[in-house]
C-alpha cells in the first residue's frame, strides 16, 4: 500500500474501531442492566456480567456497519478540518481515486467482521445463552430444556425438551405415507442422541395403521437413524441473529428439503452475505458527505448525521425484511435492495460532490 493509502485507511480504521468501542460499551451496560431482572438461583451479579460480555462479538458483528460509517465521518472529516483532503486533490488525487483508497478500509473491516460473525460471536453468544439458562433453572436438573417440534423427511417429532446434553424426555413420533397419510403414531418415554449420533428411544411404544387394521408394538431400547442429527437439532433452538453462515446454510437446506418455511433464515443468510457490500459502501458515502455539506462543520454534527442515517438505513432495512416475510418476496431480492439503494444513493452524493 502506499503511504496516502496506509494514511486514510488508518485514519478510518482508528476512528471506527474507537467508535466500535463506545458503542459496545454502552451496549454492554445495557445487556447487564437488563440481565439483573433474572437473577435467581446461581445467576447472580457476575454471571450477568459474564453474559453481558460473552455477548460482545455478536453484537460487534452486528454494529459493524453502522460504527464503520460514524467512524468513516468522523476519521475523515478530521483530514477535512485539517485540509488534508483539498491537499490531496491539489496534488493530482481524484475523487475517484480517495473513493478507492477509502473503500479499502472498509475491506479490512469487511474481514474483522467475518472473524466475528462466523466463527468467534455466534459459538460465544450460544454458550452465554446456555450458561444463564442453566444457572437460573440448575434447580431442575436433566427437566431443563425446550420443547421443540420438528421434521425428518415422513416423520415429525415431538421433542418433550432440549437441553444441552441433549436429553429429549418424552419423545412423540408421527410417520406419515408418500400420500401425507397418517402411517404410525409413537411415544418414548425418554429419548436421546448417544455419540455416534443415533437415537436412543426407551420404552418406545407405537401404533401402526394398516389398510384393515390396527397394530401395536412396544420394545424397552431401540435406536433410530434420522437425517436430524444433534449439530441441525441445535440449529433449531437458536435465533437466525446467533447461526454463523455455515449453520444458515445448513438449516435452509434443511427446511427446503423438508417443505419448510425457510423465507425468515434465507433472509438472515443474503442479509449476512449483502453486508459485506454495506460496510464497504459506508466509508465512501462518509467520504460524499466530507467533501459535501460536512465539510465545514464539527464533528458532534458529523456523528449526529451519522447516527441519523445509520438509524434511517437500519429501520428501513428492517420494513423490507418484514414485508419481505409477510408477502413471501424473494429472499435474495429481500436482503438485497437495502445495500443496493444505500449504493445508488451512495454514487449519487459521490457526483454531486464531482460536480461542485
Amino acid at each position: 500500500m502506499s503511504i496516502l493509502a496506509k494514511y486514510l485507511v488508518g485514519s478510518i480504521l482508528r476512528s471506527t474501531f474507537l467508535v466500535l468501542m463506545i458503542l459496545l460499551s454502552i451496549t454492554a451496560l445495557y445487556e447487564f442492566i437488563s440481565q439483573l431482572g433474572n437473577l435467581e438461583e446461581e445467576f447472580g451479579v457476575l454471571q450477568a456480567l459474564l453474559f453481558a460480555l460473552l455477548r460482545l462479538p455478536q453484537l460487534s458483528f452486528e454494529m459493524l456497519p453502522i460504527a464503520t460509517l460514524i467512524g468513516s465521518l468522523l476519521g475523515l472529516g478530521m483530514l477535512a478540518t485539517n485540509s488534508e483532503l483539498i491537499v490531496m486533490q491539489t496534488a493530482g488525487v481524484s475523487t475517484a481515486q480517495i473513493s478507492k483508497l477509502v473503500s479499502t478500509s472498509g475491506l479490512f473491516i469487511v474481514l474483522f467482521s467475518i472473524l466475528m460473525g462466523e466463527f468467534v460471536g455466534p459459538s460465544l453468544d450460544h454458550y452465554a445463552r446456555n450458561m444463564r439458562d442453566e444457572a437460573r433453572y440448575g434447580s431442575q436438573g436433566a427437566d431443563f430444556g425446550s420443547a421443540v417440534w420438528v421434521k425428518d423427511n415422513q416423520s415429525i417429532l415431538h421433542l418433550e425438551r432440549v437441553n444441552t446434553d441433549y436429553d429429549f424426555g418424552s419423545l412423540y413420533l408421527f410417520r406419515f405415507n408418500d400420500d401425507n397419510s397418517l402411517k404410525s403414531i409413537a411415544v418414548a418415554e425418554n429419548s436421546g442422541i448417544d455419540r455416534n449420533e443415533k437415537w436412543v428411544l426407551n420404552n418406545f411404544r407405537e401404533t401402526r395403521f394398516e389398510k384393515n387394521r390396527v397394530i401395536t408394538s412396544s420394545s424397552q431400547t431401540i435406536n433410530e437413524s434420522f437425517e436430524l442429527n444433534s449439530d441441525l437439532l441445535g440449529v433449531t433452538l437458536v435465533k437466525p441473529i446467533s447461526l454463523s453462515i455455515r449453520e444458515l446454510l445448513g438449516y435452509v437446506r434443511y427446511l427446503k428439503k423438508n417443505d419448510l418455511f425457510s423465507s425468515r433464515y434465507e433472509i438472515e443468510l443474503w442479509s449476512r452475505l449483502s453486508s459485506v457490500l454495506t460496510i464497504i459502501l459506508m466509508p465512501i458515502l462518509a467520504l460524499a458527505f466530507v467533501f459535501g455539506s460536512l465539510r465545514e462543520v464539527g464533528a458532534g454534527a458529523r456523528l449526529t448525521i451519522g447516527l441519523v442515517i445509520g438509524l434511517v438505513y437500519f429501520l428501513l432495512s428492517e420494513l423490507i425484511f418484514n414485508y419481505g416475510q409477510v408477502y413471501n418476496i424473494n429472499p435474495m431480492l429481500t436482503a438485497w435492495i437495502p445495500p443496493l439503494l444505500l449504493g445508488v444513493y451512495t454514487l449519487f452524493k459521490l457526483n454531486n460532490v464531482r460536480q461542485s
